[in-house]
């Protein structure tokens, strides 16, 4: 790994360590989502309510996953990384174990919403992380390498999660997951502050939080924002009904179910590396191009091929997911690149965006559809379609953007 870093000295954790660090800070949202996936099915059995009332421990998670990062971001460029970090692992720690004690889907659905809050502390340092301590092309290797990583915990995570519930039941899901916050709690302790005091914002608490309109009037992140956050929605979507269409529609095992959904999260772990591998040799603009032209056509193939087999809901999917991957790590260093200062804030808009899309595309992912597959590629196309017509404004316009 790259041994380039511009501040800390970081003596307990090391380079290397606080790379790892930050790439397990952010395999905690595929885990806190994916790892109980293969139960959903049966959820709504045992609490005796319906699958909607089910997603909603899904959907909740991801909006106030949101909220936790609008509040959180700021106050980590007010108060420091470190402090912000320990207090949303502890919240998301506690609220894990209040989650696996539940005893109504609607308490577990409350505990998902504290969980959510603690959730967003941890992305959105970790992304704060990254520009604290790495700069330019030493950034962009870093970027993509701690979300390649990171998408390893969405590949496994079902699988685990089917063992669990083979031998155990979803209850189980959250004590491991509590288990995992108490570990990643002992290296937040020993993780050295990044940002030093001379450089935090010195104003109120409120003022803090109007960084975030101070960041969101930069018309050339947020345009970059908003038209890349677009493929969070089918991306979250998939996410969403995918052990509803390998289960109920394919009438599969949670068990293969999960060996489908750890496939397609192998194909997002190779975009970062198509985006290093291919990036470099051209233009941003043809790379997203490029990008655009084979979502669109993913979604064409789920509409057209996806209903007959899994095999080919899968094959269809695939390329979404390996361009998704792609982009990630590319409109994260293309937005970090806007902003000089204001890093915490920077992360908070550029993790919230995604997730309220990603909230929007599990909305309609679970929409009354009348194929459910079909549904998926309506998502699909309409998210591609929306970003494309974004992307040919921007191009036209004056808004300067820096990378592109």
């Amino acid at each position: 790994m790259t041994k380039t870093v511009i501040r800390g000295t970081q003596k307990y954790l090391g380079v290397n360590g606080l790379i790892i660090f930050i790439a397990v800070m952010n395999m905690f949202i595929p885990l806190s989502i994916d790892l109980y996936l293969p139960s959903l099915p049966t959820m709504g059995e045992y609490f005796k309510v319906s699958s909607s009332i089910v997603n909603l421990t899904l959907v909740c998670f991801f909006f106030f996953f949101a909220v936790g990062i609008f509040i959180f971001g700021p106050f980590s460029d007010k108060y420091g990384r470190k402090p912000i970090l320990i207090i949303g692992i502890l919240i998301y720690t506690i609220a894990s174990g209040l989650c696996a004690v539940s005893t109504s889907i609607y308490q577990l659905i409350a505990f998902r919403i504290i969980q959510a809050l603690g959730a967003g502390s941890i992305i959105v340092v970790s992304m704060a992380l990254i520009k604290d301590c790495f700069s330019g092309e030493t950034r962009d290797t870093i970027l993509a390498v701690v979300q390649g990583m990171s998408v390893i915990a969405p590949m496994v995570a079902p699988i685990v999660g089917a063992i669990i519930l083979k031998f155990g039941n979803w209850r189980d899901t959250f004590w491991v997951l509590m288990i995992i916050g108490i570990l990643n709690l002992i290296a937040a302790i020993l993780f050295e502050e990044t940002l030093p005091e001379e450089e935090r914002y010195e104003g109120t608490i409120k003022g803090s939080i109007t960084r975030l309109l101070v960041v969101g009037r930069n018309p050339g992140f947020t345009s970059v924002l908003i038209i890349f956050s677009l493929y969070m929605a089918p991306y979250m979507a998939y996410i969403s009904v995918s052990s509803y269409v390998y289960v109920k529609y394919f009438h599969l095992s949670a068990q293969i179910y999960s060996y489908f959904f750890a496939a397609n999260s192998f194909f997002a772990m190779l975009g970062p590396v198509v985006y290093l591998k291919i990036a470099c040799k051209t233009t941003v603009k043809k790379f997203s191009n490029v990008c655009f032209l084979l979502t669109l056509l993913s979604g064409i193939s789920l509409i057209t091929a996806g209903t007959y087999s899994p095999w080919l809901f899968l094959i269809s999917f695939l390329p979404f997911t390996l361009i998704e991957g792609a982009i990630r790590p590319l409109s994260t260093s293309i937005l970090l690149e806007q902003q000089k200062k204001d890093t915490g804030s920077a992360s908070s808009l550029i993790n919230a965006v995604g997730t309220i899309f990603g909230s929007g595309g599990m909305l309609l992912g679970t929409l009354g559809w009348s194929n459910v597959v079909v549904g998926m590629g309506i998502i699909l196309i309409g998210a591609t379609f929306l970003a494309l017509v974004g992307w040919i404004a921007l191009g036209k316009s004056k808004i300067e953007v820096k990378g592109i």
